[in-house]
């Protein structure tokens, strides 16, 4: 049965079953899911001394196609598979002459093409090919939304879970990097104990050097508290920590949550679970910030603060300021917001 574009939890499921295909065009904006499908490829299916004649190298940008079909069309030696893995496949020259080959591919061939960056157009031949007889896979970048559910899952795999405000202090430190996300966690993974089951802020202020107290996080939810001695201390400690909080950092989750906020307010359902299924939440709990924000902002005044928000990323990069400091774009900012 032929294999059509699918997801990465099915590819890998299928690949745990032993179940291959002869090619496998795996492309998109989020390296994270083509590396592990190709890095799982290259390490599980021929064993050390099989990969020595069954397992070939190719790099797009120094590769001629016809170099990789000629290598394809090989039969594995004392295997029952040969492996031919094409890394930068975007700047393959002629990539439609894949396409010969793709008419009627060795079955005991598995041809990874690895497309970082782009896509292909889905209006080519080829394109219509691999999805007739491999896998076509795009991995597209998470949005912010979607990764406490992604740091949830990745943990739960092993056997772990993560404070709330835990997983808030990544979000805002990491952002959507998944490689360096998974990084990060498998740094505080090593730094549990035994009886430790979970991970909590104090971990992460002790092990990835981010404050527990003064981070975007907690000026965000100072902001919608409208508890001011709190927003100033926490711009206070950016300012006296630069380098771990940049000002760009912070105008970007600001105005990632005005604008959310502003979206929120044409939402026909304003419950909970309204608003995350609305704002594309994973959890319904993620919209406790915007309903709690909503009775302290109102629309108008929202769009006055992704204004304000707008300007002081314009005097952050010297458009229209010749000496305010970062410290003074922030605090009128947050005085701006809370007034």
């Amino acid at each position: 049965m032929p294999k059509q574009e699918t997801s990465y939890e099915t590819i890998i499921k299928e690949l745990y079953a032993k179940k291959y295909y002869p090619i496998y065009y795996l492309m998109g904006e989020e390296p994270y899911y083509i590396d592990r499908i190709a890095d799982y490829i290259e390490n599980s299916i021929l064993t050390d001394t099989e990969k020595d004649f069954n397992f070939n190298v190719f790099y797009g940008p120094d590769t001629e196609v016809s170099a990789i079909v000629n290598t394809a069309r090989r039969y594995p030696i004392m295997a029952d598979h040969r492996v031919v893995l094409v890394k930068e496949a975007q700047s393959l020259r002629n990539i439609d002459e894949l396409s010969f080959y793709l008419q009627k591919p060795l079955a005991s061939t598995i041809l990874v093409c690895c497309h970082n960056q782009g896509v292909l157009d889905r209006r080519k031949k080829i394109t219509a090919l691999i999805e007739k007889v491999g896998v076509l896979f795009e991995s597209k970048k998470l949005k912010e939304a979607q990764l406490p559910a992604f740091i949830n899952s990745y943990l739960r795999k092993k056997k772990t879970g993560i404070e709330e405000k835990a997983v808030a202090m990544l979000v805002d430190y990491v952002g959507t990097n998944l490689a360096r996300l998974t990084g990060e966690l498998d740094k505080l993974l090593i730094t549990l104990s035994k009886e430790q089951t979970r991970i909590t802020p104090e971990q992460i202020e002790q092990n990835i050097g981010i404050s527990k107290d003064y981070n975007n996080f907690e000026l965000r939810s100072a902001l919608v508290a409208k508890d001011v001695l709190k927003a100033n201390r926490i711009i206070q400690y950016f300012d006296e920590n630069p380098k771990a909080n940049p000002i760009q950092v912070t105008l970007a989750v600001l105005f990632g949550f005005f604008s959310n906020l502003m979206l929120a307010y044409y939402s026909p359902d304003k419950s909970e679970a309204g608003i995350a299924n609305f704002l594309e939440l994973k959890s319904p709990w993620q919209s406790r910030e915007y309903l709690a924000a909503m009775r302290c902002y109102s629309g108008t005044k929202t769009m006055r603060i992704i204004e304000s928000i707008r300007y002081a990323d314009a005097y952050s990069k010297g458009v229209g300021n010749s000496s305010r400091t970062n410290y003074d774009i922030l605090r009128e900012l947050i005085f701006n917001i809370l007034h």
